[in-house]
């Protein structure tokens, strides 16, 4: 488990233990949902990044 979520990019080092126990727990149908959620926050990363540059944080 923490080796899949270490490759999509979760911080696992970092986490607590309590998280960690808490992730281990999930179904795979959750870490499915978990690991999609994810790539698609990532995909627009790029875009929500650089408005947060160049409008100094502001939200649109």
């Amino acid at each position: 488990m923490e080796a899949t979520l270490h490759a999509a990019g979760f911080p696992v080092d970092l986490l607590t233990d309590e998280q960690r126990l808490v992730l281990g727990e999930l179904t795979p149908e959750e870490l499915t949902l978990l690991l999609d959620v994810k790539s698609r926050l990532d995909a627009v990363g790029p875009e929500v990044q650089a408005h947060g540059e160049i409008a100094g944080g502001a939200l649109f």
